[in-house]
């Protein structure tokens, strides 16, 4: 039976629309140059915590929900390590908010660089995290249209955090160094501390 929603690609709308508005949110540097640090943090703000996250979200879900025919048949092994993936994900993520606390949802152009907890071993916890939990979402929902979502939030992934690392590199003359010696997305396994 053809599923009359598998031809629509409505989701992308959204999704592509809060990747891009979360994008945007890169920019904290330049808003708070040009209109002060209070307007800048404000309009980070809304970029990425009121428009970015709800609307790429809300793409998600209506992939999931749009989506008919599987890719594959995900059995329990499959499911279990999807739902693995999104919850260590969750962690990942939920541990790194907690490192840089307000700092993630307003950043500002006099913030500090934080460099330990789970910083320590990578730049960008919550981006892992995030990509973990695409690809926990994809062994889930094994559809095209998950597979597109997952793929072009790797895409926005590794844009917003060259994006993210510019402006860094910018507010945060630390940062330089440290992002010399921690890796991107995971750590160095078998590299010993000297």
């Amino acid at each position: 039976m053809k599923d009359p929603s598998n031809g629509t690609y409505w989701f992308l709308l959204p999704l592509i629309a809060g990747f891009c508005s979360h994008l945007a949110s890169s920019f904290t540097t330049g808003f708070s140059s040009r209109c002060g640090n209070r307007i800048g943090t404000l309009i980070s703000i809304i970029l990425r915590d009121v428009t970015g996250i709800p609307l790429w979200a809300t793409g998600y879900l209506l992939a999931i929900k749009e989506s008919a025919a599987l890719i594959f048949q995900p059995g329990k092994i499959i499911s279990g390590i999807g739902w693995a993936l999104i919850v260590a994900g969750g962690l990942v993520i939920i541990v790194a908010l907690a490192s840089i606390r307000i700092r993630a949802a307003a950043p500002g152009r006099d913030d500090k660089l934080v460099d330990n907890g789970i910083y320590s071993v990578i730049r960008h916890p919550i981006h892992t995290g995030s990509g973990m939990e695409f690809i926990g979402i994809f062994l889930l929902w094994p559809t095209l249209k998950v597979a597109m979502a997952m793929i072009v939030g790797f895409a926005w992934i590794l844009l917003q955090s060259w994006l993210e690392e510019r402006d860094l590199n910018k507010r945060m003359p630390a940062y330089r160094e440290y992002s010399g010696r921690i890796p991107r997305f995971f750590p160095h396994l078998f590299r010993k501390n000297i």
